[in-house]
């Protein structure tokens, strides 16, 4: 076993120079009895904007306070150790702002084996070890309680989590092998693998303690009082904590394999079997079932050196920067003091998307919102469904009833045009077609503000062109959403020639108020995401119209990474949808995008793939495979990669030289936040780099240097 108080661990020290310690501070509680616990609180003395975080500066300097606690609590000085964090933050995990800079694997496993060193050694205090966690705990912060013996939460901790897999890496410190240990392996599963490819979803502090990962939940008034207390009586025999979940020989021998193995089912048909991370942890979760914890951390530090060396975690870390940093800085924003207030919103039509939309406006504006249609019938449908959607809120506890009877109050339907006279913020959900959205602005023109922001939701027509009739052309904007509206974070904000500084400004404040990511982008054809993925489903069907089978087309893109297949993105995004799609952009740009008539012959037959009853997809649709079917040149795998890479290649460096975004960040940040584009990837131009397809098309990378690994 590796001895790791053996190891020098000084070389991780000079990664980051500038880290921000988080300090560990002692003071001394007396329990009942002439007893004592040993409270550390960590605090890097900076306020909530910036979280305790982990770095080697920092765990070396906890390393020493829990030494000397262990030599005080030997000398009988002390009779348990507590750590609790400053003011509603325990620790956001490792600080991974230099991971990127270290200069080898060897140094790279360093840092898993710091973690191991430091955080075990709340096992060797020779007295009970807690950790309180007083509120935001992600990643290391959550191991730090996992090498406790005991754990305390605060009820209102809103973000737990173990989020490693979301970034290409695993839990690291004790976390694959503790927790599956503490809860078993099927909440194990969730906690680790599940949620954080489900956009890297965090337990509430009632989910941490209904898992068992949590020994006792407190109210955060009195949390550290109560939790001393609860520690106090644990030390005095006068508490037995009780964990049901703890797996017994029936979970390891029966359920431990088949639930690895049903997770590994779910992982191949969801990603694809590019990502590492999330199989690796998967090897770690199965191994835990047996062998001892020295053992597990062992098999930790190894996967994480792995993984941290590796192109992915590079690409991952890009992608965290962009997602952290600039996606809150959008490049090209006007200033935020341009932005006209919102007071009142307008939504145009009233059918899924519209009352998606006037859901998202009145639970994140807070301000009336009304929807209008052809008919009252029609009206009444899409309030009815705002005010169903509000109901589930409240039952799934989301919202409070005095929340729920607000928002509902806002929210009315009319079919009355001059009820849109005082509102500020006048939105289109109408059917995708051009003369359609040209009638309705200019009808609504007569009724509203001079003051008042139009936007489009156009996911392909010209923004410019939807404007034409318009008297003040100045104040429309392309919004575009992404489906699901309230789960997709990005919003593609498209600027015409006539959009002014103001109404610009107005799309980006209230994108950010509306809790969206938003990237701004020229008024061209399929603005950014759409533009990529017409590539893409350009190219697959041009390789099943040329007589390759759907399957190899779609084995050949899954080096790609996409989070789907094209046969399931075709589905997915409806086959009339793609068709237009295609057509659209063949229209624009007829020597670069396929147009397929394959594909509007299967829009036709309505169907691609077939499914079982519960929605699985069993294969490709025999009736459309006959569709497809009577090419005669069919390419390899190797073929449909390599042209799509050349394709993607050629196509986003056009965008950038015809500036429909300021840089090619901006289409990595829309590809993740609008298209599911993985973070282990990087980004789609990090990817095309590493591969050699952006030096084949135009002699040059598109990041400087090539993000990739270290040796």
């Amino acid at each position: 076993m590796t001895d790791y108080s053996k190891i020098d661990f000084t070389p991780l020290l000079g990664i980051d120079p500038d880290e921000v310690v988080t300090h560990s501070y002692v003071r001394d509680v007396p329990l009942r009895g002439g007893k004592t616990l040993a409270l550390v609180t960590l605090d890097n003395g900076r306020d909530h904007t910036r979280p305790n975080t982990l770095g080697p500066a920092t765990l070396l300097e906890l390393g020493k306070t829990f030494d000397a606690l262990t030599d005080r609590a030997a000398r009988g000085e002390i009779h348990g150790v507590a750590v609790t964090g400053k003011p509603f933050i325990l620790a956001a995990g490792a600080d991974l702002s230099k991971v990127g800079d270290l200069p080898s694997r060897e140094v790279a496993k360093l840092l898993p084996q710091l973690g191991h060193h430091v955080l075990g050694k709340q096992a060797l205090f020779g007295v009970p070890s807690f950790v309180f966690t007083n509120g935001l705990a992600l990643g290391g912060g959550v191991e730090i309680g996992l090498n406790a013996d005991y754990r305390t939460i605060d009820r209102s901790t809103a973000a737990f989590a173990l989020p490693e897999v979301f970034l290409g890496l695993i839990p690291g410190w004790g976390g694959a092998y503790i927790l599956p240990n503490l809860i078993g392996i099927e909440n194990a599963l969730k906690v680790i693998i599940e949620n954080p490819l489900k956009q890297n979803r965090v337990l509430k502090a009632d989910e941490a303690f209904e898992l068992g990962i949590a020994d006792a939940i407190f109210d955060s008034a009195n949390f550290l009082e109560d939790s001393i207390r609860w520690a106090d009586g644990v030390i005095a025999g006068e508490i037995t904590v009780k964990r049901p979940n703890v797996p017994g020989k029936v979970e390891r021998l029966v359920k431990w394999d088949a639930a690895v193995g049903i997770a590994r089912k779910m992982l191949e048909s969801r990603i694809g079997s590019i990502p590492k991370s999330p199989y690796l942890a998967l090897d770690l979760l199965k191994a835990a079932k047996s062998g001892t914890k020295e053992e597990g951390f062992e098999r930790e530090d190894a996967a994480l050196a792995e993984l941290i060396s590796g192109d992915q975690f590079q690409a991952s870390i890009y992608a965290f920067n962009l997602v952290q940093k600039r996606a809150k800085r959008p490049a090209g924003a006007p200033d935020k003091a341009l932005a006209k207030p919102v007071t009142k919103v307008g939504v145009i039509g009233a059918g899924y998307m519209a009352s998606q939309f006037a859901l998202l406006f009145v639970r994140r504006l807070r301000v009336p919102v009304v929807i209008t249609d052809l008919d009252q019938a029609r009206v009444d449908k899409g309030v009815a469904y705002i005010h169903d959607e509000i109901a589930k809120l409240l039952e799934k506890g989301r919202i409070s009833p005095d929340e729920a009877n607000r928002l509902r109050a806002l929210v009315t339907g009319t079919t009355d045009r001059s009820l849109f006279a005082d509102a500020d913020w006048v939105i289109e959900a109408v059917f995708e077609e051009l003369s359609v959205k040209q009638d309705v602005f200019a009808e609504f023109e007569d009724y509203i503000s001079p003051e008042a922001v139009l936007a489009t939701n156009t996911s392909s027509l010209s923004v410019e062109q939807i404007g034409a009739r318009l008297k003040h052309p100045e104040r429309l904007v392309g919004f575009h959403f992404f489906t699901p509206v309230a789960v997709m974070p990005l919003i593609e904000v498209v600027r015409t020639p006539n959009t002014d500084e103001a109404t610009l400004s107005t799309a980006m404040v209230t994108a950010a108020k509306l809790r969206k990511n938003a990237v701004i982008t020229a008024d061209t054809p399929g603005f950014v995401v759409n533009r990529v993925l017409a590539k893409v489903l350009g190219e697959a069907m041009h390789a099943v119209d040329d007589g390759t089978p759907f399957d190899v087309v779609d084995e050949g893109f899954a080096p790609l990474g996409l989070p789907m297949a094209p046969s399931a993105l075709l589905d997915l995004v409806g086959l009339k949808v793609g068709a237009h799609v295609l057509d659209t952009h063949h229209a624009a740009f007829p020597d670069r995008f396929y147009q397929s008539e394959n594909l509007h012959k299967l829009a036709e037959y309505g169907t691609l793939l077939e499914k079982d009853s519960k929605g699985r997809i069993k294969g490709i649709d025999k009736g459309a495979a006959k569709i497809v079917s009577g090419g005669t040149s069919p390419w390899t795998k190797e073929q449909i990669l390599s042209r799509l890479e050349d394709g993607l290649a050629d196509e986003i460096h056009r965008m950038l030289e015809d500036d429909v975004v300021h840089a090619a960040e901006d289409i990595d940040l829309c590809m993740i936040l609008g298209a599911g584009f993985p973070f282990q990837m990087g980004g789609i131009t990090p990817y095309l780099d590493r591969v050699g397809a952006s030096e084949r098309v135009f002699g040059d990378t598109f990041q400087h240097p090539v993000i990739r690994g270290v040796s």
